[in-house]
């Protein structure tokens, strides 16, 4: 069996976004094919019909949900992408799903259509805080009990609110408020072998020297 090639697999999917189009009508809001990838964004209250529709239509049959996870594009309005990833392995090909949510509003949870899909969302509201409504169990997974925020925000500090040690005395691991040893330090990472007009020192001589090559 031939390997199928980029333009094999870029006319495939071009006749499947064009039958999608179609089929989900007002539901979807925008879809790409780009680099032989298949990428539609969806009405977020509708994502369960959606998902439900590529796995169960036969030209489709993305019967297996890879990934769920999410984005933050902090200069948005709708700052999060939830994008789910498919696999078909009747038809041989991927397709990604994405929805617009803020941190209020949230995202249907697609349990019942997939049900690998629960730790994945379980992930996304651990280190985004996206809430699916209708999970049956959304809690954290990756950070500790008492976690406080969400990690992967672009807001969130890059140092975090607690630190965790082992106190010897108590015989336990404690948490406490972050204590910096040093203030933040600004580095500066211009190599001077990439075309510097000024070098450490050049002032000395009355003006820049040639550019390194």
């Amino acid at each position: 069996m031939a390997v199928p090639t980029l333009a094999d697999r870029t006319a495939s999917l071009s006749a499947l976004q064009a039958e999608l189009s179609t089929a989900l009508g007002e539901l979807l809001l925008d879809s790409k094919l780009a680099l032989g990838e298949l990428t539609l964004t969806v009405l977020a209250v509708e994502i369960r019909r959606v998902l439900t529709l590529l796995r169960d239509r036969p030209s489709c049959l993305f019967k297996q949900l890879v990934d769920v996870c999410g984005v933050d594009y902090l200069d948005r309005p709708q700052r999060f992408e939830v994008v789910y990833h498919l696999l078909s392995l009747k038809h041989n090909r991927r397709i990604r799903v994405k929805v617009l949510t803020d941190e209020a509003t949230p995202v249907p949870s697609v349990i019942e259509v997939f049900s690998s899909a629960a730790w994945f969302e379980r992930e996304a509201w651990d280190l985004l805080g996206i809430y699916f409504a209708g999970h049956p169990d959304l809690r954290r997974i990756l950070t500790d009990y008492g976690f406080e925020g969400h990690p992967l925000r672009k807001d969130f500090p890059q140092t975090g609110y607690v630190e965790v040690r082992y106190d010897d005395e108590q015989k336990r691991v404690v948490y406490e408020p972050v204590r910096l040893r040093q203030d933040w330090r600004s580095f500066d990472f211009l190599s001077p072998w990439e075309g510097s007009s000024l070098l450490p020192g050049d002032e000395k001589a009355g003006g820049p020297a040639e550019p390194v090559r």
